[in-house]
C-alpha cells in the first residue's frame, strides 16, 4: 500500500511535510490570517476572520480523517492528555500570541509573506522551543502529566461513536459559521 512505503520513508515523510506546510501557508495568507491587523481585530472581537478559517478547517479536517480513518489509511496516534498539560500549553501558547500577535503558523506564513515583525517571533518560537524541550523531562515529572483526563476521546467520555460526535460537532459549526454571517462579522 503507498502510505505503508510513505510511512517508511523518511525523505518521503519530509517531503510531504514540505509540500503541506507550504499549502497550508499559502492558505493562511490567502485567507488573510497572515495579516497583523486581522489577528488584532480577532483578538479585539472585531474582525472574525480567523475563527471563520478555524472553524471551517475543523469541519474540513475532521470530515477527512474520518474518511481517510474509515478506508484504512491512516492509523491515529491519541496521546493522553491531562489538565497540567493543556494549561501549561495555553499558557505558553496565549503568552506568545499575546506579545508577538501570531500565532506559530500564521508568524510562519507572515515571514513567508514579507512581514519582518513574524521573523522575531520565528526566532523567539525556536528559542522557546528549545528552552521547553531542555526542560522537559522535569516538566513531564512535575505538571504535565498532573489531573490525567479519564479518557483519550471525547466520544470515549461521552460514550458515543465517533461518527456521531463528529456529526454533532460539524452542524455546530456550521450553524456558528452561519450565526456570524447573519450578524455581520
Amino acid at each position: 500500500m503507498a502510505c505503508e512505503r510513505i510511512r517508511s520513508h523518511s525523505a518521503a515523510q519530509i517531503g510531504l511535510g514540505l509540500v503541506t506546510g507550504f499549502v497550508f501557508g499559502f492558505l493562511l495568507q490567502k485567507g488573510g490570517v497572515t495579516n497583523y491587523d486581522v489577528i488584532i481585530g480577532q483578538l479585539l472581537l472585531t474582525d472574525f476572520t480567523v475563527v471563520k478559517i478555524m472553524l471551517s478547517a475543523i469541519v474540513v479536517g475532521m470530515i477527512g480523517i474520518f474518511l481517510m480513518k474509515s478506508a484504512g489509511l491512516v492509523r491515529l496516534h491519541i496521546a493522553r492528555g491531562s489538565w497540567g498539560a493543556t494549561v501549561a500549553g495555553g499558557l505558553i501558547f496565549g503568552t506568545g500570541f499575546a506579545v508577538l500577535g501570531y500565532c506559530p503558523g500564521t508568524a510562519a506564513a507572515a515571514f513567508g509573506s514579507g512581514a519582518l515583525d513574524a521573523l522575531i517571533g520565528m526566532v523567539g518560537i525556536a528559542i522557546g522551543a528549545g528552552i521547553f524541550a531542555r526542560l522537559y523531562p522535569a516538566l513531564d515529572r512535575s505538571i504535565l502529566k498532573k489531573g490525567t483526563f479519564p479518557a483519550d476521546t471525547i466520544p470515549e467520555v461521552i460514550g458515543v461513536k465517533p461518527g456521531i460526535v463528529a456529526v454533532g460537532v460539524i452542524v455546530l459549526i456550521i450553524g456558528l459559521l452561519y450565526l456570524l454571517a447573519v450578524a455581520g462579522l
